[in-house]
């Protein structure tokens, strides 16, 4: 059987065309120009059962003319597109133009969900990208030696109840909490980039209150949910090393994220690293 592979950025891609060829899978990548790794094209090189198309942002039709000619019948996207890239760098064709037309509110879910729809009429269906990397899904509890403090739990369960909200609006999955202020909310920059604004945002009270007494802790505790409804064939929430990495340079002491709907890459180096910077992450249960 063959599988198709939507593939944007970062390690996500690789790691779901390893998983389907160790399942004996052959596997058709639709690599996406202006995100993909152009390391896939090796990959491929190495390996008679993988096939890579490079398609642009857009090219709805010509994804599905891919598929069709490749024989392929279910499909996984993995890999971020960034949320600014849809919605203003994308050049639409002509089926994925009436399809922006007709979405009700522009936003991720409603335009994702609207092109698996396309792609089920065409034949194809959009698999969950869960699929084939169910071992690295958090398993709930404590992820790390350091437990949170008190200070870190009052965090995690006011941040908790924001994350939800803003998540329940498609706004974003993070927030970037600080003695129970919200100093950061994750919309379309990303997690990593709502971080480093906190981080400047932190450094930037400490110049105005130089000298003075603080009533704001100054490290940070991130908290990163699902949706309310999360569709796990798209949008996933992911957390991978350079999470961790930015974290450090912010001063973040704190990560919660949900269990069984959050993917943690490079799980062991990513737990060692937080363990050398005395980072604590725990996954919570959902409902929590």
């Amino acid at each position: 059987m063959k599988l198709g592979l939507i593939a944007g950025n970062g390690r996500f891609p690789f790691l779901l065309l390893d998983a389907a060829r160790a399942q004996g899978f052959a596997v058709v990548v639709a690599a996406i120009r202006e995100e993909a790794d152009p390391e896939i094209n090796h990959r491929a090189a190495c390996d008679d059962l993988i096939t890579v198309h490079w398609i642009s942002l857009g090219e709805l039709s010509r994804l599905i003319e891919i598929f069709k000619k490749e024989g392929v019948s279910a499909a996984v996207m993995a890999g971020q597109v960034k949320h600014k890239q849809i919605f203003s760098s994308i050049r639409p064709d002509w089926r994925l133009a009436k399809l922006l037309l007709n979405l009700r509110t522009r936003n991720t879910d409603m335009l994702l969900g609207a092109v698996a729809k396309v792609l089920g009429d065409e034949g194809i269906e959009l698999m969950s990208s869960t699929s084939f990397l169910e071992p690295l899904l958090a398993q709930e509890g404590l992820l790390t030696a350091r437990a949170p403090n008190e200070e870190e739990r009052k965090n995690i369960n006011y941040g908790l109840a924001v994350a939800r909200a803003v998540a329940g609006f498609d706004i974003g999955q993070t927030v970037v909490v600080a003695a129970q202020a919200c100093v950061a909310v994750e919309a379309m920059e990303g997690t990593d980039a709502a971080i480093e604004r906190a981080g400047r945002l932190m450094r930037s009270l400490e110049d105005v209150s130089a000298g003075a007494a603080s009533t704001l802790e100054r490290r940070l505790t991130i908290v990163k949910v699902a949706k309310p409804n999360q569709d796990m064939r798209f949008d996933v929430p992911v957390i991978g090393i350079e999470t961790i990495e930015t974290m450090v340079r912010e001063g973040a002491s704190c990560l919660s994220v949900e269990a069984g709907r959050t993917l943690l890459f490079d799980r062991d180096s990513l737990i060692e690293r937080a363990g050398q910077a005395g980072i604590a992450i725990v996954a919570t249960p959902r409902g929590y």
